[in-house]
């Protein structure tokens, strides 16, 4: 059974005020495939059915489930290649030239999905500081189902054989029966917790680096420019900002600035001079 036009649009309210997703005429498929499954678990038929019972009975489990449902999910270890690449080769060197007093780093992985970014930028930093070193980095996401995944690093041969190289996954990972799960020694270093980028953000503290990336493509301008205004209270002065290929701040907030990295590009806050340091200060641990 086709979605009504009062039912879509009930849907994709929901949405838009609890997730900022703007859902647009035409998702009609994707909202129906997305929420056949918890159709399907509340003994209902259809997703029509299960439409109304959320609009009937307003919970916010309910409610909760329908966001996470239509959340999307999709992430791959080192995702896209060069921002990681330029995480060592152009990062790396300013902020171990910036952060010598400190000796530590602390980076945000924004919209982190079942953990692969996260997991990603730990075995970058694990494998490219200098001994006495450490780092911190945090997780978030909006799903609760993603969050629990991404807590217990436990991947299939299909995730792990998506952009991770064998080195680092016999390197980084144990073999736990059909799976591979994060070894302890870098999962230490990684924590997850739930967040709304569309909400004010709880306490943080100040982050060296933030990725809050292929996220903000699903929001409208007011909200990416609300987002990006929130994101850059909680980096340092001189940290780094890496969005996805198809995102800007550019004509969004004028605060961040466009910084040439390689084959892609970085941000950062105004007015905040680079740290010149050779490529060769990054260590292999």
């Amino acid at each position: 059974m086709t979605l009504t036009a009062q039912e879509f649009a009930f849907i994709s309210a929901l949405v838009r005020r609890d997730a900022a997703i703007v859902l647009e005429a035409g998702k009609e498929y994707l909202v129906e495939a997305r929420l056949l499954p918890l159709a399907r678990q509340s003994g209902l038929p259809t997703v029509s059915e299960f439409v109304n019972l959320a609009q009937q009975r307003p919970e916010p489990e309910i409610h909760r489930k329908i966001v996470d449902a239509l959340t999307t999910n999709e992430t791959s270890f080192f995702r896209d290649g060069e921002p990681f690449k330029q995480l060592v080769d152009t990062v790396l060197p300013d902020l171990l030239a910036r952060r010598a007093a400190t000796r530590s780093i602390k980076v945000w992985s924004a919209a982190s999905s079942s953990g692969q970014e996260p997991y990603t930028i730990a075995m970058v930093l694990q494998d490219s500081l200098p001994p006495g070193w450490s780092f911190d980095i945090l997780g978030t996401d909006i799903s609760t189902e993603m969050l629990t995944r991404a807590e217990a690093g436990h991947y299939t041969q299909l995730e792990v054989n998506r952009g991770l190289p064998a080195p680092l996954l016999v390197k980084h990972f144990e073999r736990v029966g059909a799976h591979w799960q994060v070894a302890a020694a870098l999962r230490k270093n990684v924590s997850f917790r739930r967040l709304n980028l569309a909400a004010p953000f709880p306490p943080m503290g100040q982050f060296d680096i933030v990725f809050i990336r292929n996220v903000l493509i699903y929001f409208d301008v007011q909200t990416k420019r609300t987002v990006l205004q929130r994101v850059s209270g909680t980096l340092r002065p001189d940290g780094w900002l890496f969005l996805g290929s198809a995102e800007t701040t550019i004509g969004i907030d004028d605060r961040f600035e466009r910084v040439v990295a390689g084959r892609t590009s970085a941000y950062k806050l105004r007015n905040v001079p680079t740290a010149a340091a050779p490529v060769s200060a990054v260590g292999k641990g």
